[in-house]
């Protein structure tokens, strides 16, 4: 029987290389990132694209927080860049947001080609593929779909700000926040971000639904768009749009009973504003950046439901970050079955298999212990900040969210190195984990089984 797979032909008659691209993709992977970092400190480096010259540091800053769609700023996007620079940004962003995410699909479609069949057959069942010759209409799709979102969000955007901003003026504006948006970057062309327009029903829900189309991940919206019933989509992505909606709408009533009342946010406006700005600040940790309140003013519960939403981020394979909406659902089921002495893990009637719960326990893990490291580090080299802006701002960073309550502008050279590093590591981190965890390695040895005293 002749085997018309491509992958499969190719690894069975060249093992050894396949086995030299396995460790290839993380690797091209961290080196695209950095050769997009040091092209964009360059440019912005450039007299043409500052109003006046700024540092190195801050040139890199800047272009790693374009690259990761992160949004942190150490330099204010609208007054210390030019057009030109502004423009750069904005290719920045497109680029490490939908360049990223149409290579991961493109390898972890050809990755699962490469470690067997059963690796292979989850990996075409998650993105809805007949067989691996159709990566490249896969990749032509994401193109295509971001493409037609971006348009609209721009016209959108154009034509609401035209009578106040000028045709010329509407435009550019409505391409970089549309570009920002739907890469979940959250860079903006005001000190203020969004706060101008917190009781505008045009731009609160422009914005915010792109980057909820950005951040439910590419291969949600392929399954949407060939399997148009519930009963049809995978489980992926039942859970994905199940937990998005249940995340989003608990955060929307907790917001807006807790800032209800809070005379710096919510207390001014009226009840539609109030809903509108609820609404925003609860999506906006999904690793979007933009926000219509003034984060530092927000209480102390608000603020440390933003920080799980940050940490939860959102969809795999989407513009956002964070550990992901599906992997956060299935710990919380992992815990449930555990507790109901369950097992197995089911979800829509479907079993998890064990080694992916044991992946989410492991991104959450590491997340989690890089993390501590960048606060402790934090509040060595940040003596004089307060410890809910230094968790605040590294769990942004490792989220490449974007969102501070005002620490970035004053962090010294080290802090800003440190969130570097975290803006990085956060967007490539959980990416790299899972090609590493992809291919199961076989022991030869193993050791009897001991019982051990847990809690």
């Amino acid at each position: 029987m002749v085997n018309w797979d491509p992958a499969v032909t190719a690894i069975e008659r060249h093992p050894k290389a396949a086995k030299k691209i396995m460790a290839a993709p993380p690797l091209i992977l961290c080196g695209g990132f950095l050769m997009l970092i040091t092209i964009g400190s360059l440019l912005l480096k450039l007299p043409i694209a500052t109003t006046q010259s700024i540092s190195w540091l801050h040139s890199v800053f800047t272009a790693t927080s374009a690259v990761t769609v992160t949004g942190l700023v150490v330099e204010d996007t609208g007054t210390a860049f030019t057009t030109f620079g502004q423009v750069v940004i904005a290719i920045l962003i497109q680029c490490g947001g939908l360049g990223l995410m149409t290579f991961a699909i493109v390898t972890l479609v050809a990755l699962g080609g490469r470690i067997g069949f059963l690796q292979r057959t989850v990996a075409i069942e998650a993105f809805n593929q007949t067989d691996a010759s159709s990566i490249v209409s896969t990749a032509k799709s994401v193109l295509l779909f971001s493409l037609i979102v971006e348009v609209t969000g721009i016209l959108i955007l154009a034509i609401h700000w035209s009578e106040t901003l000028g045709w010329k003026t509407s435009l550019f504006h409505g391409f970089f926040y549309t570009i920002s948006a739907f890469n979940n970057a959250g860079f903006a062309l005001s000190s203020e971000s969004l706060m101008p327009y917190v009781a505008d029903p045009i731009v609160n829900f422009t914005i915010s639904g792109l980057f909820i189309i950005g951040g439910l991940g590419f291969s949600v919206w392929i399954d949407l768009m060939k399997n148009r019933r519930w009963a049809r989509l995978s489980p992926y992505s039942k859970m994905m749009i199940t937990g998005t909606i249940v995340i989003n709408l608990v955060a929307l009533l907790a917001i807006y009973f807790i800032e209800y009342s809070n005379p710096n946010t919510l207390g001014p406006l009226s009840e539609t504003g109030k809903w509108l700005a609820s609404w925003f600040q609860a999506v906006t940790p999904r690793t979007a950046g933009f926000n219509t309140l003034a984060i530092e003013e927000l209480r102390d519960a608000t603020t440390s439901l933003m920080l799980v939403l940050m940490f939860i981020g959102g969809g795999s394979l989407s513009t956002a970050s964070g550990i992901k909406v599906v992997t956060f659902m299935l710990l919380v089921l992992a815990t449930y079955a555990y507790l109901r002495r369950d097992e197995e893990v089911n979800v829509f009637k479907r079993e998890i298999p064990k080694e992916v719960i044991s992946k989410a326990l492991a991104l959450s893990m590491m997340s989690i212990g890089v993390t501590w490291l960048a606060i402790f580090v934090l509040l060595v080299s940040e003596k004089h900040a307060q410890m809910i802006d230094v968790v605040f701002e590294a769990v942004s960073a490792l989220g490449t969210v974007g969102l501070s309550r005002g620490l970035t502008g004053s962090l010294s050279n080290t802090g800003e190195g440190i969130i570097i590093f975290l803006m990085f590591i956060g967007r490539l981190g959980p990416l790299t984990l899972a090609y590493f965890l992809a291919s199961p390695r076989s022991k030869k040895v193993r050791y009897p089984k001991v019982k051990m005293t847990v809690g």
